[in-house]
């Protein structure tokens, strides 16, 4: 790839717009370089160690456990861990009682002694913390997988919530997209409660081992929690009278639930868990191993493995390749990129094949809406985002396209389909429309994060400012999402964050949107949005907010500077007219200075979102795409490759 040409400076440009108009040119070669052949891009999705252990514990439980595989995934764990024995669920987050009980377990199985000096300090650590008894429900389930845990002591979920009519409450498709593909087949596992013979006991983790479940008082009948425990009581109760036919007939209709929602590659809805507990719950129902959709399933595993070069080997939840692309073609088109480069094209070409032309899950609270989105992953057809299909079309407008009438399709495919996803409010979630029960979420079954999918203002915002670029800025639906966004601002003048991190992302995202729809940068949302940015800002003159702003008021825009949470404000402040700004020019400055020579940034934090501070995710994509982007539409301008459309 031939290095990019960079525009010779004028002799009124300031130093940091030379600066980072070379900035902007070795961040094009960089990206441009990890291009793959096909068109896309992809980074690796970073999670938490429980994908590592709880893949250890699967192929225990299955009998398909090979030494280099254990071996490289111990090296992983180790390599995680913190100096006190524990794990975090984020770089430089606290210690986290479930994450470590479950690396622990995944070492024993992987050979590491319980008096070995790292072991003894964990265990140590968790007998501290009221040991297995204080752990979320799904370690104590995969506990209970190996006899370490009593199922009776765990929540009961019967598989005949399956037949539960979509109007009844705590019905299947009231659970967000990710919750309800995992519950489905768990349900099987609740049901047949299966024991493998455990490798050895693990009363090191027990406060008292012969007390493992200590009695707890119940939570007052009056409130949610008392209510759904006693609930609890009765399922528990039930389970001795169900209905035998009843009880085959929903495991059976299950089964077929699950086997209808594989995806061409074997996965389940392109994210590990769900895949990991279907291959449990169909290898209880007796599909064996050489079972096409098991084989297909296990093979889909394999491919969330990360491979390092020192021999470790990490599992992704999943994997981002539609939404890297996309935001890899926006930032390299609004870095100055000819819209006509081959590698535009290309990535055009692989996302137009991606589009989504079936109906899915989402097809139940639209069953009269045609198909047209895009997902994240490489194989999810059942379960499109509608922030993908916004980001997507709005990288899509910003390719000179040698066949223009496929971009105006698609583009015309997404935008009803998205158009269709809206919320009774106004707002767009991710996967559903008005998911919004706040039931499930109160189940004591659901401790493992957010399991409902309601609207979110990073994601609304995304459509409205692809609706703006599509000529649809006065529209009433459109109009409709801008004035819930502007209804969600904070006191403090910044938006929630779902998606990524967390106020920072939020605002980054809305300020961009509104401008484009046409909300003046003078009006006072936008003006308390930019103050508000303002004072969050570093002495370093770069931007960052921990994970623990979602818990913790306190660390709300705190945080170490990266380079994807300083780009994302100054998104937010060239769309607000303040190019010229001090902040804009120390942010900027700050991410000249923090480039590395090959063109990238380093970025260790976690800035994306999986569940609001019970699931982070460090995107390794996103510390070259957003500074690019920043950076192009500090040179370029706003959005300069983005080719609106009259309505």
């Amino acid at each position: 790839m031939t290095a990019t040409t960079i525009k010779p400076s004028e002799p009124s440009e300031s130093e940091t717009l030379v600066i980072a108009r070379e900035a902007t040119a070795r961040a094009v070669d960089h990206l441009l370089s990890r291009q793959d052949e096909r068109g896309w891009w992809k980074g690796d999705l970073e999670t938490n160690v429980t994908m590592d252990a709880e893949d250890l514990m699967l192929r225990h439980f299955l009998g398909i456990q090979d030494p280099a595989t254990l071996d490289a995934a111990a090296r992983h764990l180790r390599a995680q861990q913190g100096a006190d024995g524990t794990w975090a669920t984020f770089h430089g987050g606290p210690p986290e009682l479930s994450t470590t009980i479950e690396a622990y377990v995944a070492l024993r199985l992987a050979g590491d002694e319980p008096d070995a000096p790292h072991m003894a300090a964990a265990s140590a650590w968790v007998r501290a913390r009221g040991g297995i008894a204080n752990s979320r429900v799904f370690t104590r389930i995969w506990l209970a997988l190996f006899g370490w845990w009593r199922w009776e002591d765990l929540p009961e979920l019967p598989p005949e919530i399956i037949y539960f009519p979509k109007w009844f409450p705590l019905n299947i498709y009231d659970f967000g997209c990710w919750a309800r593909q995992t519950i489905v087949p768990l349900t099987i596992v609740s049901a047949h409660r299966p024991v493998r013979p455990a490798p050895f006991p693990l009363d090191e983790l027990h406060t008292d081992p012969r007390r493992p479940n200590p009695p707890r008082p119940p939570a007052p009948a009056a409130s949610w929690d008392g209510a759904f425990q006693r609930l609890d009581r009765a399922l528990h109760a039930y389970r001795k009278v169900a209905v035998r036919p009843l009880r085959r007939a929903a495991l059976r209709s299950c089964a077929r639930w699950i086997v209808e929602r594989q995806e061409n590659d074997g996965c389940w809805g392109g994210i590990q868990p769900p895949a990991v507990y279907s291959v449990i719950a169909l290898h209880l129902l007796g599909y064996d191993l050489d079972h096409p959709v098991m084989r297909a399933g296990l093979a889909s595993l394999d491919r969330f493995a990360v491979w390092r070069e020192d021999g470790s080997r990490m599992i992704e939840a999943c994997q981002s390749p539609v939404w890297d692309t996309c935001l890899a073609a926006i930032a390299l088109a609004d870095a100055g990129l000819d819209p006509a480069h081959p590698a535009l094209v290309k990535a055009a070409d692989w996302m137009l094949a991606e589009q989504i032309d079936r109906p899915g899950d989402w097809s139940v609270k639209r069953p009269a809406l045609p198909s047209g989105g895009w997902a994240f992953e490489f194989h999810n057809d059942n379960y499109p985002d509608i922030d993908d299909t916004a980001e997507v079309i709005l990288a899509l407008r910003r390719v000179d396209h040698p066949e223009p009438e496929r971009i105006e399709a698609a583009v015309r495919r997404g935008m009803r389909w998205t158009l269709g996803m809206q919320s009774k409010n106004g707002a767009w979630g991710a996967f559903d429309a008005d998911n919004t029960s706040p039931l499930p979420n109160r189940l004591p079954f659901c401790d493992f994060g957010e399991v409902i999918d309601p609207p979110s203002a990073d994601v609304t915002a995304h459509v409205v400012e692809m609706l703006a670029h599509e000529g649809r800025s006065y529209d009433a639906r459109t109009r409709r999402g801008i004035a819930w966004l502007l209804a969600e601002q904070e006191a403090g003048g910044a938006w929630f964050g779902r998606w990524g991190t967390n106020y920072v992302y939020g605002t980054g995202s809305v300020v961009p949107a509104l401008i484009s729809a046409g909300v003046p940068a003078s009006h006072p949302a936008v003006r308390r949005a930019v103050r508000w940015l303002e004072s969050v800002q570093n002495e370093d003159g770069g931007w960052g907010e921990d994970q623990r702003s979602y818990p913790d008021p306190e660390w709300i825009g705190r945080g170490a500077s990266t380079a994807s949470q300083t780009a994302w404000a100054l998104l937010a402040l060239l769309a607000a007219g303040e190019r010229e700004s001090k902040a804009v020019e120390r942010g900027v400055t700050w991410l000249t200075a923090t480039q590395e020579d090959d063109g990238s940034w380093d970025e260790p934090y976690f800035t994306g979102t999986g569940f609001p501070w019970d699931f982070s995710i460090n995107y390794h994509l996103y510390r070259q795409v957003f500074p690019l982007t920043a950076l192009g539409r500090y040179v370029h301008g706003e959005a300069t490759g983005a080719r609106p459309r009259s309505s």
